[in-house]
């Protein structure tokens, strides 16, 4: 994957924990003058920092047992990436383009279709790799910005007209908060995982006001609900 990226000229930037690939590396940056070669670990790199004021786009086979945290810390560079091409576990995949009502919308599929506009691009088979893995992968395609760039979560009152403004990263925090809350008991309803920040009438109310169920639950809402509900709430 690093050669042919390499053969676009643009210069590529190889983050890599793992001793045994650093030889094979620094090798190929020896025949690569646009390879910069980072040993150390994706879930410290700071990206602003190795991205030096360009754009940048991510690609990499991601470790299936933390996907999630990368795919976080990611997250956390949104303003400079562009795209994000991974290969990760076809569950995993499946959750993070999940549509609101199927049974893998939950959290991950919020906090990344929030950041970005995912598509499972197709599986991979098993025999693709050597050693073939215990479970079935596929390439997943992330785009920026996602629903976070039509949100104005830093203003009840622009939330709720639905005025798109740009949200800092502490008000992205604040609201994934309120959206991690919402997930907290997935087979219970949002008046009930929201007790602990409004009265069940309020939240009643403001799911009417809605036009949802009183007995809505979090994996029914797509992430612009989800904004508008902790709006009403006075989540801002």
């Amino acid at each position: 994957m690093t050669q042919h990226l390499l053969a676009a000229g643009s210069p590529v930037h190889a983050i890599e924990i793992d001793p045994a690939f650093l030889p094979g590396l620094r090798s190929l940056a020896q025949k690569f003058p646009n390879l910069n070669v980072v040993p150390g670990d994706i879930l410290e790199a700071d990206l602003a920092a190795i991205a030096s004021g360009r754009r940048i786009r991510i690609y990499g086979n991601l470790p299936y047992y933390i996907t999630s945290p990368i795919l976080h810390r990611l997250f956390t560079f949104a303003g400079l990436i562009d795209e994000i091409h991974i290969v990760i576990q076809t569950e995993v995949a499946h959750r993070l383009a999940a549509q609101p009502g199927t049974r893998d919308y939950g959290y991950l599929s919020v906090v990344t279709q929030f950041y970005t506009r995912p598509e499972f691009v197709f599986e991979i088979p098993r025999g693709a790799f050597e050693p073939p893995p215990e479970v079935a992968s596929a390439l997943v395609t992330l785009r920026l910005p996602g629903e976070r760039a039509k949100l104005a979560l830093g203003s009840s009152a622009s939330s709720a007209a639905g005025t798109p403004a740009d949200s800092s990263p502490e008000d992205a925090s604040r609201f994934l908060d309120f959206v991690k809350l919402c997930f907290s008991q997935k087979r219970k309803t949002l008046v009930n995982n929201l007790r602990s920040l409004a009265k069940p009438d309020r939240v009643r109310e403001a799911l009417a006001t809605l036009k949802l169920r009183p007995d809505s639950r979090a994996e029914q809402l797509p992430v612009a609900q989800l904004a508008a509900l902790r709006s009403l709430l006075g989540g801002s």
